[in-house]
């Protein structure tokens, strides 16, 4: 029943939404939501840019759709908050015993508000807000909607499962001493990352104290032993008891407080900066995001998914992004902050940068930003570092040369620069660029054929790196002259001639587009194969599609479409390339264009990069299917990637690393920012739709 009631209600949303009476844009779509555990919502919750730090920095994960888990706040290595309910006899602390289950009225980046009743006619309204990288908010509002008074036993938590260490009950607050651990990534990258750590946890009105380490018997009219079987694994939870006597139509509010800091601060001093959150008002916290999210792009949705999609895609990204720190001056983005892993968490990454071309339509300062990162870190040589973090500047020197990243940072910079408008910002852009540019052609370029290959640490720098069918069955990639690095560098080439015009300098204009024109001639003469419609590695000794046995190099893989992307391939080519795109037995699957030809022995739909669906590379094949003037199959694989996205925000309301090409399945890491991107097809669909494709 719950799931047809489900199915009704978007058949409605779909009939109100292409009606002749169509709604108005809503631009505080996340602030009026009704959202089950069945809608597409993403639920993962940390501190805003301008209150978060690196060094401690706790994220949480709302739980809220598994009926044999409580409803709580919970975290891979920081511990969960979250509340049990006592009422007529009655201890509820599980989904499954509630009488009705959450809904979402309200989700940003750091906050969420929902409802739900423990019993009927006890509505409880929650709120919750990382209001910083150390501290976070839980109010429990609680309703008496009945005809008579009730005696309510609220049970406010924070359960933590990993050691814990001097134990402290001080000015009606609990404290304990823990640690995080660092990783092996972290620990051999030398991250600084704050291992030891105090966390105290109170509630406002004050509570009465309750657990194992502190056995008390309760005794009251409406309390009695079945209490203490809330705490069967009492080591676990630090507790504070409630008794709320609550008239009809009135209410109480409870307000939970968890901070940490490092072990060093001081008992009294880290409970006096906790308690100055009990007056926080967060509505005015929803203010400011709405005021944030106001700037994105109106967009009147015909599929009430996507619109989801959208607007929670925004969460994703404006949740990874972290205020300037270390050696970062500007303002940086890591991959995850809940959970965090070592890698996720070390900086950034051109590939992972992709995604600013829909964050720079929310915050475009912050966008552009991220991208100066980059200038800031840039060698006098143009080298740009493979990993660029507060802490971390991760070269990675193989046989004598320093791994890089996937060349897209001047069309990075020019895309980010069309939804700007900075002119500063592209002067500083294209300086560093061209800088770039020349340091990588020269450096990939060992023959000075006119062709590039991966090089340094060649599997990191070409982003696909594991599971890839031509490095794994044939050999290293610096072997290869391929159509990735050199359809890359033909985008690179005419965005900085694109720069340079509009900055004045067609000289220099001219010179890049030439550049561009030499390498696309280059591509369609040694990478081209006619016989099968395709761009293929080539061996960089003799341009041959052999390395070791005959035609071994002829495996149809994602970067074959990339050309369509860059331009490179003539109308013929084009028409070609879409008979291998559109047929089913290959690339055009259930959910997107997989990484590797569905007729490949080493396919496999939810491996890595041997046929998953990942978001980004979709998002240019998308863009290449639009420049081409294929409408339609641009519409239809757009609608493929975003309804397996919809999908699992509606299943396990997170973004994920990759998508299963064939199945309702994703991998890997989830709460990843690079599927953020998602937005941009539908912002670029809107701008189609009208007219127009912007900056194109």
């Amino acid at each position: 029943m719950k799931h047809l009631a489900h199915i009704i209600r978007k058949i409605l949303l779909i009939i109100l939404i292409t009606s002749p009476f169509q709604q108005p844009l809503n631009a505080q779509y996340l602030s009026n939501l009704s959202a089950t555990s069945n809608d597409p919502v993403f639920t993962t919750y940390a501190a805003p840019t301008e209150r978060s730090g690196y060094t401690i920095d706790q994220a949480y994960r709302l739980l809220w759709n598994k009926p044999q888990s409580n409803i709580e706040f919970t975290s891979k290595d920081g511990g969960s908050l979250g509340a049990g309910f006592f009422y007529n006899g009655k201890l509820r602390n599980k989904l499954e015993q509630y009488y009705s289950e959450p809904v979402i009225t309200t989700s940003y980046s750091d906050l969420v508000g929902f409802y739900f009743y423990p019993y009927r006619n006890i509505r409880v309204e929650a709120t919750f807000v990382v209001y910083s990288s150390s501290q976070s908010i839980l109010k429990y509002k609680v309703i008496n909607e009945g005809r008579h008074t009730a005696f309510v036993a609220i049970l406010p938590y924070l359960s933590y499962h990993g050691n814990k260490k001097n134990l402290v009950f001080q000015d009606n607050a609990i404290t304990f001493d823990f640690e995080k651990k660092k990783d092996d990534w972290m620990k051999n990258h030398n991250i600084p990352f704050e291992e030891y750590l105090q966390s105290v946890f109170l509630t406002y009105p004050e509570g009465r104290q309750f657990g194992s380490y502190r056995k008390f018997p309760v005794k009251s009219g409406i309390i009695d032993f079945k209490l203490n079987q809330y705490l069967a694994d009492t080591s676990q939870y630090f507790t504070f008891l409630h008794l709320l006597q609550i008239q009809p139509d009135e209410s109480q509010t409870i307000t939970l407080i968890r901070r940490i800091a490092k072990d060093d601060i001081g008992t009294r001093n880290l409970v006096s900066k906790c308690r100055e959150l009990e007056n926080i008002d967060t509505n005015e916290l929803i203010l400011e995001d709405e005021r944030t999210y106001g700037r994105i792009p109106q967009i009147r949705f015909k599929n009430p998914d996507h619109e989801a999609v959208y607007w929670n895609s925004f969460n994703l990204m404006r949740q990874c992004m972290m205020p300037a720190e270390g050696e970062c001056s500007f303002n940086y983005y890591v991959f995850s902050r809940e959970p965090k892993w070592g890698w996720g968490y070390g900086g950034q990454v051109f590939h992972e940068s992709l995604v600013m071309l829909a964050y720079a339509y929310m915050d475009p300062e912050s966008a552009m930003n991220s991208q100066r990162v980059y200038m800031e870190r840039q060698w006098p040589s143009g080298y740009i570092n493979y990993r660029t973090g507060p802490y971390l500047n991760e070269q990675i020197e193989h046989n004598g040369q320093y791994t890089s990243s996937a060349p897209w940072y001047n069309w990075q910079n020019l895309e980010i620069y069309q939804i700007t408008g900075d002119k500063k910002f592209l002067k500083e852009a294209y300086e560093s660029g061209k800088k770039f540019y020349n340091y990588y052609v020269s450096n990939r370029d060992p023959d000075d054929d006119g062709l590039c290959e991966w090089g340094a640490h060649a599997i990191l720098e070409c982003v696909r790196d594991a599971r890839v069918a031509v490095w794994d069955k044939v050999g290293w990639p610096s072997n290869f002259e391929g159509p990735d690095v050199n359809a890359m560098l033909v985008k690179e080439a005419k965005a900085l001639s694109e720069m340079a015009m509009e900055l004045g300098r067609s000289k220099e204009a001219e010179g890049w587009l030439e550049d561009a024109h030499k390498r696309t001639g280059l591509i369609n003469k040694h990478l081209w194969d006619d016989a099968d419609g395709f761009y293929y590695n080539v061996n960089k000794v003799d341009e041959s599609f052999t390395f070791e046995t005959f035609d071994d190099l002829k495996i149809k893989e994602i970067i074959g479409f990339l050309p369509m992307w860059a331009g490179v391939a003539d109308t013929l080519h084009a028409f070609m390339l879409m008979k291998s795109l559109k047929n089913p037995e290959e690339f055009w699957r259930k959910f997107g264009i997989p990484t590797l030809s569905a007729k490949d022995d080493y396919y496999n739909p939810i491996g890595y990069w041997n046929g998953p669906i990942w978001v980004q590379w979709q998002y240019l094949i998308f863009r290449g299917l639009l420049d081409y003037g294929y409408e339609k199959e641009a519409k239809e694989l757009a609608d493929k990637v975003l309804d397996n996205i919809a999908y699992h925000l509606e299943k396990d309301h997170v973004f994920w690393e990759f998508y299963s090409a064939d199945d309702n399945q994703a991998g890997w890491n989830q709460t990843y920012i690079w599927t953020g991107i998602a937005a941009r097809f539908l912002i670029d669909l809107d701008i189609y739709e009208k007219g127009g494709l912007h900056g194109w």
